[in-house]
C-alpha cells in the first residue's frame, strides 16, 4: 500500500478541466488519451479508478449520460439508481482495500468537471487525524504515484468484488 505522495500540478490540471472536453464523456466514448481503469459498467453507469488518487483505492462513479447537476437533473428513481451503484462500488472498495472509513462525495463545478461524478475514497487505517478528511482529499497535498500495472491489479480485484466482467 502506498504512503508516499508526489507533487500534483494543480495549475495544469485546472487548465485541462476548464478548457478541455468532458473527461467522463471522453472515457465513455473511448477517445484516445481518456483511458482509465474501468471497474464497473452496467450500461447506464460507469466506475473507474481515479487518475490522480490521494488515497489508495480512489474510484469515481458517474452516469454515462452527461448530467451536470447532482440533484436537480435526476428524478428520484434515477438518483437512487446512481446511489445504489455508489453503494455497491463503495462496498467493493472496502472489501478490496483496507479502510478505516470511506469518504463519499460529489465534486465538480460548472466551470470544470461539470459531469456528475461521485468519489469513493477509502481512508487508510492509521492515517493521523490531521491528515484525514479534507487534507486527505486534496490533491494539493500530493497524489499517490502508481503504475498502470498497479492500477490493473487493483482494478482486477475490484471487478472480482463487483462480479463485473468489464
Amino acid at each position: 500500500m502506498h504512503v508516499d505522495r508526489m507533487p500534483f500540478d494543480s495549475a495544469g490540471y485546472q487548465e485541462r478541466v476548464r478548457s478541455g472536453p468532458c473527461f467522463i464523456c471522453d472515457l465513455v466514448a473511448g477517445a484516445p488519451g481518456s483511458e482509465h481503469e474501468v471497474v464497473f459498467d452496467d450500461g447506464a453507469h460507469i466506475a473507474f479508478l481515479g487518475r490522480y488518487p490521494t488515497m489508495y483505492g480512489h474510484v469515481l462513479v458517474a452516469p454515462k449520460a452527461h448530467i451536470e447537476h447532482v440533484v436537480r437533473d435526476f428524478d428520484q428513481d434515477a438518483y437512487l439508481r446512481l446511489q445504489a451503484v455508489v453503494h455497491r462500488v463503495a462496498r467493493a472498495v472496502e472489501a478490496a482495500v483496507p479502510s478505516e472509513r470511506t469518504y463519499l462525495l460529489s465534486l465538480g463545478s460548472q466551470q470544470g468537471n461539470a459531469h456528475v461524478h461521485w468519489h469513493v475514497q477509502p481512508l487508510t487505517p492509521g492515517t493521523p487525524y490531521e491528515h484525514q478528511q479534507f487534507h486527505a482529499l486534496m490533491a494539493e497535498n500530493g497524489v499517490i504515484p502508481w503504475s498502470e500495472a498497479e492500477a490493473a491489479e487493483l482494478g482486477g480485484r475490484l471487478r472480482a468484488e463487483l462480479g463485473s466482467g468489464t
